[in-house]
């Protein structure tokens, strides 16, 4: 069996080393023109089950380096106004793990060595008559699979030819993400899970990405075959304004200024905190989310992660759904490699549990957005 995937993001990695774990064939096509061609975005949360599901792929050898290079994300979760006085809690989180994106996928890119290809742009497929599938790609050549998954995001050109009518929306207003140098003065404005900073015209929603151990030397001690980033631990923080920025702004350092001009009065903490924001490591956000579709009859292709169920950040599930999605598909997968199931079985059953598992999740962060939405 032969495995093709659209997108070598943090999704369709975490499949592919599934798949090599279980002996199975894969070919990874990824639009960039390498690892690192462009910013990343930064800190993701994990709760358990999506932790699980990615530790269930990776090989055992990466668990220790793993934990080394995430950090803690427990504590109270609380809301301040713009001169951080407390208004509420919203509760404790537990057991959750914080991950830089980019040190992430460097870490899910160790061992697949050649199965990964990029500057492979994957535009569409052909279905075959003996039942197999053709991914077809922007240089006009082919690579021919027995499954294609369309890991390739909120964007997908897979998702486009198999579901033309699925809608993606993409919520008004302007979010801003950034991410500053960690401080100790800077790190006390995240003394637990989070801080949601509600104030007049804005809101700043503020987390913490505290490695345990610096990514490139735990890299060196405890897997030397392993490439990782030089980084330091650092602040995530995500504007939420309630209309865009006009005129549009030229680059990030005149989206900082606006937003600095529109932060005046706020507490000296938080406006250093924007103004000391990394240029290259931040952008504006485009919050997208996918309107359910229907089961649509099984074939040599299917979806996987933001391909199929892109959701707003609000519920803090994008990052886990697409490793329950890859660990899901790969047990669904290996058991058609040992002969205990028919291909096309397997992967009807792992869509049913998907689409029900994904579109939840859209839905609770649809839910949980006017938490964070500031007044106009």
């Amino acid at each position: 069996m032969r495995v093709l995937v659209a997108g070598g993001g943090i999704g369709g990695l975490c499949l592919a080393q599934g798949l090599v774990r279980a002996g199975i064939e894969v070919r990874v096509f990824e639009r960039e023109g390498g690892a690192d061609s462009r910013y990343q975005g930064f800190r993701i949360g994990l709760d358990e089950p999506g932790a699980s599901a990615l530790r269930e792929c990776l090989p055992p050898r990466l668990h220790g380096l793993l934990t080394a290079v995430t950090g803690p994300l427990a504590g109270e979760r609380r809301v301040v106004d713009e001169q951080l006085n407390e208004v509420r809690r919203l509760g404790r989180s537990d057991g959750g793990t914080a991950a830089d994106r980019h040190v992430l996928r460097q870490l899910l890119l160790s061992g697949l060595g050649g199965r990964v290809e990029f500057g492979r742009a994957v535009v569409g497929y052909a279905e075959r008559a003996d039942g197999r599938v053709e991914a077809r790609f922007a240089d006009g050549t082919c690579a021919v699979g027995d499954l294609l998954v369309g890991a390739d995001g909120v964007g997908s050109a897979v998702r486009r030819q198999l579901l033309p009518g699925a809608g993606v929306v993409e919520l008004p207003g302007r979010s801003l993400l950034g991410r500053t140098p960690m401080t100790e003065r800077l790190a006390a404005l995240v003394p637990g899970a989070g801080t949601l900073v509600h104030g007049p015209g804005a809101s700043l929603l503020v987390g913490r990405m505290e490695f345990r151990r610096p990514p490139r030397l735990a890299a060196a001690e405890l897997a030397p075959e392993v490439e990782l980033p030089d980084a330091a631990s650092y602040l995530r923080w995500v504007a939420v304004l309630p209309e865009p920025l006009t005129p549009e702004p030229a680059d990030w350092v005149e989206v900082r200024d606006r937003l600095l001009g529109l932060l005046d009065g706020w507490h000296p903490d938080l406006v250093e905190l924007v103004r000391r924001s990394d240029v290259g490591n931040s952008s504006p956000l485009t919050i997208r989310y996918a309107e359910p579709v229907p089961h649509w009859g099984t074939g040599p292709v299917t979806l996987l992660g933001d391909a199929i169920h892109p959701m707003p950040p609000s519920a803090g599930q994008g990052a886990n759904l697409a490793f329950r999605d890859a660990a899901l598909l790969c047990r669904s997968l290996a058991a058609v490699h040992r002969g205990e199931a028919e291909l096309t079985a397997a992967v009807r059953e792992y869509e049913l549990v998907m689409l029900e598992r994904g579109f939840a999740a859209v839905a609770d962060g649809l839910s949980r957005l006017a938490e964070f939405t500031p007044a106009r």
